[in-house]
């Protein structure tokens, strides 16, 4: 019998009940909300008058709707305001903790969870935000939701999925200096496409990777919806284990040893099957420079812009030529200098 992907044993070790058309019923470790798509979901619970079923495994936290400058002047846009303070409310009254516009540790949702040990490996993570995938580099399972799949996750802990095939993206070798985690990303996205990875959890895999800290592995995860993928991982080792030591929110004394060894096995099986591969060089990916309107449209720095003549696929002809036009670039333009003259 083959050995597992590591999607593979995260799924597993969630799934509550399998249904005979293969959805299943997985438990969910931790769910994240913010003020947008909370709202609607919290007036269902009052509405079917319901609690949710654990709240400690909920954190909240505005980002969309806050100032990024002065915070003691309060939110100006009437509607931003709004929902921050809809969110504070809501979770008042339904006990759960939220880091609200004051509080230090208030941030970015998906930058907040591991930065506090609150999203970890091993676990499965949603929020109402597609970019939810970032968590994916702590070797977790995580996916953005649906407001109706917010008020569900609150109600039960639990959503009903169907499980998505495997695949393997392996950047093998080491990259060039001044590469960073984004030009690997974006030239994967570049290669595949953004409909490259629908239907397919990403595990990004290979000594570039590897070589990445927590943020720049959070980097390639975060884009891993780029691809069309809904999810993206990344085995944990000792760089994972490392970051999350001593966060608020991760394990303490012995839970902290036993909680390392769970986590040395979130890595595929030498054996593991995957339903797709793709293989780059890492020494052949350059500093990346997007010259449309999509991840795709990606090119490395020294490239000139495509030509639109040159795509055989008049749907991505047309949508190459709109592209350009919105960003005042015309093809062959190599820099700068071309576009003045």
């Amino acid at each position: 019998m083959a050995g597992k992907t590591l999607y593979d044993k995260l799924w597993d070790d969630h799934v509550v009940y399998t249904e005979d058309d293969g959805s299943c019923l997985i438990y969910i470790d931790r769910h994240l909300l913010h003020e947008v798509t909370s709202p609607q979901a919290f007036e269902g619970l009052r509405l079917a008058r319901r609690q949710p079923w654990r709240t400690a495994r909920n954190l909240a936290v505005a980002d969309h709707n806050v100032p990024t400058t002065d915070r003691n002047l309060g939110i100006a846009d009437p509607i931003s305001r709004l929902q921050v303070e809809t969110l504070e409310h809501n979770c008042a009254e339904f006990g759960i903790t939220e880091f609200d516009m004051s509080d230090i540790r208030q941030g970015i949702v998906h930058v907040v969870g591991p930065e506090q040990g609150a999203t970890l490996p091993g676990m499965t993570v949603v929020c109402g935000d597609s970019h939810t995938s970032t968590h994916g580099a702590s070797a977790a399972l995580a996916f953005g939701i649906g407001t109706s799949e917010v008020e569900h996750a609150l109600a039960t802990q639990c959503l009903v999925q169907k499980k998505a095939k495997n695949f393997l993206i392996n950047v093998k070798g080491q990259t060039a200096p001044g590469v960073t985690a984004k030009d690997i990303v974006l030239a994967i996205i570049g290669t595949l496409g953004t409909a490259g990875g629908t239907g397919y959890t990403i595990e990004f895999a290979g000594e570039a990777i590897r070589a990445l800290s927590m943020e720049g592995r959070m980097t390639i995860c975060n884009m891993a919806i780029e691809a069309g993928a809904r999810a993206g991982l990344i085995a944990a080792d000792d760089i994972t284990i490392d970051y999350y030591r001593d966060r608020p929110y991760s394990p303490k004394g012995d839970d902290w040893h036993a909680a390392v060894r769970h986590w040395q096995n979130l890595h595929s099986d030498p054996d593991a099957v995957f339903d797709k591969v793709l293989e780059l060089n890492a020494a052949g990916i350059k500093p990346q420079v997007t010259w449309g309107t999509s991840p795709e449209m990606v090119a490395a720095v020294d490239q000139a812009v495509p030509d639109p003549d040159q795509e055989g696929d008049p749907v991505k002809r047309e949508g190459m030529l709109r592209a350009l036009q919105y960003m005042g670039l015309r093809a062959g333009q190599k820099n700068y200098r071309d576009l003045r003259r």
